[in-house]
């Protein structure tokens, strides 16, 4: 399977490190870098946002990366000519993405940064079919939303 480089990639051994590492950064800005380029995903970042869903649920701690690179990649699936979720592991992806949004909707109110809740309230507006809320939330802050002059 490729990642967002549209080469081959196995997430399996980094999405390992993040379980096993206390100080994640690095393993983070791999994810990244490796499942989402430039808007281009591929078929192991689909297949990858089930295995991330799983280590977070494990970790126990609200971390924003979770919520916003699932985001991220699901917002790319249907953009730039990126590949759809083969069918073989579609439920899987779909239903990781509803059980990511179902803790973010108990996590949401423990969330302390602004970080934290956009990227929880994007993957929640993504799951109940607001992609351009999920969009907007994760790709802009509140004082660059409220820079646009929006009559009332």
């Amino acid at each position: 399977m490729t990642g967002g480089y549209k080469s081959l990639l196995d997430p399996r051994p980094l999405l390992k490190r993040l379980e096993a590492e206390r100080d994640t950064a690095e393993v983070w800005r791999e994810l990244w870098n490796e499942l989402h380029h430039q808007g281009d995903v591929g078929e192991a970042s689909f297949a990858a946002v089930p295995l991330i869903v799983t280590s977070y649920r494990e970790r126990g701690v609200i971390d924003w990366n979770t919520y916003a690179i699932v985001a991220i990649i699901e917002l790319a699936r249907k953009d730039n000519n990126n590949p759809d979720v083969p069918q073989w592991f579609a439920e899987d992806y779909f239903q990781a993405i509803r059980e990511l949004a179902e803790t973010g909707a108990t996590e949401i109110l423990r969330a302390e940064t602004a970080e934290d809740v956009r990227a929880i309230l994007s993957v929640i507006a993504i799951e109940r079919g607001l992609r351009t809320h999920g969009r907007l939330l994760l790709e802009y802050s509140e004082e660059e939303l409220s820079d646009i002059d929006m009559p009332y």
